[in-house]
């Protein structure tokens, strides 16, 4: 998010993954950098035909589903329409450079998915009804978080990915960028989301339970790990 990723906030996130304890080895790595290897990727998906590009909007699609989020989740997109895809056989031109539309991924409609998650047990999805055709790159020239995560954790060997429970979804968008790029599937790990007392989740807006904020307050490592590393907390 180039509007809103300011150097000093990456210092204060190591800063702050550093007292608390977690420590690694090698360089802090910016998807900035890495934009010729997203696009890679994205030549190779036109290529093998599992792209399309989208002149649609976000309020089209939301006003063509009937619903905000037809997926059933409010957190999520709304399924893409099928009506709106070209024919399956169109044989598309390559992504311009700069690009200046949306390009989706298209799902294999009526296709169960499966994987097992570390956390919450065997996990499926059926594409077009779960989720839909999504987002691998932006017409503002930029890959999607969607595109972005999955060639990140292929290329730089990623073999375990633990994160919050409101990524499952994302978590098949990326499994299937990675069989239609050929890599290896990681093992994943969904965890319980933190809530407020109102069942709510947690967001960037509750700053009061910040690493930053409680730090400030004089809360240690060892009580921010002891509350909330309990799975039963």
């Amino acid at each position: 998010d180039r509007s809103r990723c300011r150097p000093e906030f990456i210092t204060a996130m190591i800063e702050d993954l550093q007292w608390l304890g977690l420590h690694w080895t090698g360089p802090v790595i910016t998807q900035s950098e890495r934009l010729p290897r997203y696009r890679a990727a994205l030549t190779r998906l036109h290529a093998g035909g599992w792209i399309f590009p989208c002149t649609r909007s976000r309020k089209d699609v939301q006003e063509a589903a009937g619903a905000p989020h037809e997926s059933g989740d409010a957190h999520d997109e709304p399924v893409y329409p099928a009506h709106f895809r070209p024919p399956a056989a169109t044989l598309h031109p390559a992504p311009t450079d700069p690009v200046t539309v949306n390009w989706r991924f298209r799902v294999p409609d009526g296709e169960t998915l499966t994987f097992n998650d570390g956390l919450l047990g065997p996990q499926s999805a059926l594409p077009g009804l779960d989720f839909g055709d999504f987002l691998v790159w932006r017409r503002d020239d930029l890959p999607s978080y969607q595109l972005a995560c999955a060639v990140d954790d292929a290329e730089l060997g990623i073999t375990e990915i633990v994160r919050g429970q409101d990524l499952v979804k994302s978590t098949f968008r990326q499994l299937l960028i990675l069989h239609a790029l050929g890599h290896p599937i990681p093992a994943y790990a969904h965890c319980r989301l933190l809530t407020d007392g109102q069942g709510e989740r947690l967001a960037k807006r509750h700053d009061a339970l910040s690493l930053r904020a409680l730090r400030e307050r004089g809360v240690t490592p060892a009580e921010i790990i002891q509350q909330f590393g309990d799975p039963s907390a």
